[in-house]
């Protein structure tokens, strides 16, 4: 079996059609067609079903084809890896990230590195903690910045840093006029929460349990920005980390006392995952600036 009669039958089984194949693939129709016999012949099975002039994969070739786009894929990525280690400052690198480090730290650090590397590519994506894992997972991202929420044995999770959650409340709120309260005290306040499967979402709700209570969610969101805006109409309180998108004219952030608030933001990636050299250039640039930063 050789690679050219492999390229041939996908092409074929995309098309259907031994003419449009061989425009395709810039040969000879007799020579796609000698192709696939010779290929039927060796696979000891025929691949297609004809009809006069017209073609259509059988199960047979479905099975087969799976395997060979499995192959080709295999192929396709040996000839990436090698592609990067010709070219170990080239490339793309596919992030993802939680919504609130797309206002400030990933413009700067996309901004900084590209100073050093001015040929990488980025793929950017920005979701909830949840999906974030699920596009990992699905090889959608190779590298993520999430908040620590929980285990999962598929991951490599490093803590680049933590950072602080306060208790937003408008500044028409009662609480407006202290500086740290106790989570407790708002046990009875409507919450405005992120949606489920979003880290921040996760962490609120371990915090009130913490605290002993439920938190009485009244309205959701998904990016702080809404939520900000909920609490700045007084329509409840919420736990955010500080962020440039608050108003302070229109909101308040207290301390909390009891319990400690606060969150890890993580860089993670699949465990033994292929990581071009360019994405290692990134994790160690990322791990060295969150370093100086936060350090």
């Amino acid at each position: 079996m050789e690679w050219h009669q492999i390229q041939y039958f996908q092409t074929v089984a995309a098309t259907e059609h031994i003419t449009k194949a061989a425009e395709i693939l810039s040969i000879s129709q007799p020579a796609v067609s000698r192709a696939i016999s010779k290929l039927e012949e060796e696979l000891g099975v025929k691949l297609f079903d004809r009809n006069g002039r017209n073609i259509t994969l059988n199960q047979f070739g479905k099975r087969f084809l799976y395997r060979v786009e499995r192959a080709i894929r295999e192929m396709e990525l040996g000839k990436q890896e090698i592609q990067d280690l010709i070219h170990p400052e080239h490339g793309t690198i596919s992030l993802a990230f939680l919504h609130s480090l797309g206002i400030s730290f990933i413009p700067e650090i996309l901004s900084l590195f590209l100073r050093q590397f001015p040929k990488v590519k980025f793929n950017l994506s920005e979701a909830g903690a949840g999906q974030l894992y699920e596009q990992l997972l699905s090889g959608e991202t190779d590298i993520a910045l999430v908040s620590h929420v929980e285990d999962y044995k598929e991951f490599f999770r490093e803590t680049l840093w933590e950072e602080e959650l306060f208790l937003a409340v408008s500044v028409h709120h009662p609480l407006a006029e202290t500086e740290e309260v106790n989570l407790l005290t708002v046990k009875n306040e409507p919450f405005i929460a992120f949606k489920n499967g979003a880290g921040l979402r996760s962490i609120t709700d371990q915090l009130c349990k913490r605290a002993g209570f439920s938190p009485l969610i009244a309205f959701e969101g998904e990016e702080i920005g809404t939520v900000a805006g909920l609490v700045e109409a007084n329509l409840g309180v919420s736990i955010i980390p500080n962020s440039k998108l608050l108003d302070r004219n229109k909101i308040k952030l207290l301390r909390v006392k009891k319990p400690v608030c606060r969150r890890q933001i993580c860089l993670t990636w699949i465990q033994g995952k292929y990581l071009s050299p360019v994405t290692k250039k990134f994790i160690d640039f990322v791990r060295n600036l969150s370093a100086d930063l936060h350090g």
